[in-house]
């Protein structure tokens, strides 16, 4: 090598040394050519410990088939190619040491593969740029995070964390839409608290709260994951229930209703025990809109108002009632079946 060669090569290692990024040089063997200062700092391993050796032989928790699978592929197309951090945290595992990104274990990495074309024109080796992009991952994570609680919050309903009246809505627009192109059964329960006013005039408006949170939790458990339960407004409450005919429909109200009766509310030393009445209105398709199948399900909840409340009516195809609470057979077969 001329001296004039030796003298490029010296400033070129200086300014690879420099760098605030890792190189890393290899042939296609994987063999390490470069290792620069970056590299050392991180890894703890030195230029002494890796040249010319193997680089997956010498470093641990490497990415292996997938980083030669990358390398592979930048050789054939002959072009640079990317790795960024949100598909791959770190292709390096090194730790962060930065304080203003205190939080992450790891350091996040973007990673640039550069192929490398020798004196004869052939693409014989490859460069890996890393860079830290710790400070703009936490940040971004921090933001979609902050993001994601602010869409809960918007569609949450703060006492009972269900769906708030706004966001349950937009889901029954949405199901009634999926219903009309798939014409799967589908179930719509609305339900309320029985003389809830008196809860409130007699124990107070923190007791009547009280009632809310945990029907809105016994809710929450006697649901499926696919059912949509949200707080309707006040004491009333909606849950749509996916591929469920009313008959299916019978034994979650059944069950739910239930275990209303069945609590206890205890609050500053008092118990209350309420219950609820429901209705139901499977969809069909002489509902043309969803407004119309929230109504004829209130209308089925108001009949079991009327009819003592602490029971399910369901609002029939053709416009008529079937209350559970006075079918004796439907009674006793809820009783085998609800725990």
């Amino acid at each position: 090598m001329s001296d004039i060669s030796l003298a490029d090569f010296h400033l070129t290692m200086q300014v690879l040394d420099h760098l605030d990024a890792g190189i890393v040089i290899l042939d296609k063997n994987y063999n390490v050519y470069a290792w620069n200062t970056f590299m050392q700092a991180y890894s703890g391993i030195s230029t002494d410990q890796i040249m010319g050796k193997p680089l997956f032989d010498v470093v641990e928790n490497l990415p292996e088939s997938w980083l030669k699978n990358k390398i592979s592929s930048t050789f054939k197309l002959r072009m640079r190619s990317f790795s960024a951090w949100e598909d791959r945290p770190w292709v390096f595992k090194f730790s962060n040491f930065s304080p203003i990104s205190g939080g992450a274990d790891f350091m996040y990495q973007n990673m640039t593969l550069t192929p490398l074309k020798s004196l004869t024109g052939e693409y014989t080796h490859i460069c890996l740029t890393i860079t830290d992009v710790t400070d703009i991952a936490k940040n971004k994570n921090h933001l979609r995070e902050s993001n994601e609680q602010l869409t809960h919050l918007s569609i949450t309903d703060r006492l009972t964390q269900l769906y708030n009246r706004g966001h349950w809505e937009n889901c029954l627009v949405e199901e009634f839409e999926h219903y009309q192109q798939m014409h799967q059964p589908m179930t719509l329960v609305m339900f309320d608290i029985d003389h809830f006013k008196n809860v409130n005039d007699t124990y107070g408006h923190v007791a009547g709260d009280a009632v809310i949170k945990t029907i809105a939790d016994i809710v929450r458990k006697a649901k499926r994951q696919s059912d949509i339960a949200g707080r309707y407004g006040g004491e009333e409450f909606g849950v749509i229930l996916p591929g469920t005919t009313a008959d299916m429909t019978s034994y979650f109200t059944e069950r739910l209703r239930k275990k209303v009766e069945r609590a206890n509310v205890v609050v500053d030393g008092k118990t209350i025990n309420v219950t609820i009445s429901l209705g139901v209105c499977q969809l069909h398709p002489g509902i043309t809109n969803y407004e119309s199948w929230l109504e004829q399900t209130d209308s089925a909840l108001y009949e079991s108002k009327n009819k003592g409340r602490n029971q399910t009516t369901i609002m029939q195809v053709n416009g008529k009632f079937t209350s559970l609470a006075t079918n004796v057979k439907n009674i006793n077969e809820f009783n085998r079946n609800i725990g």
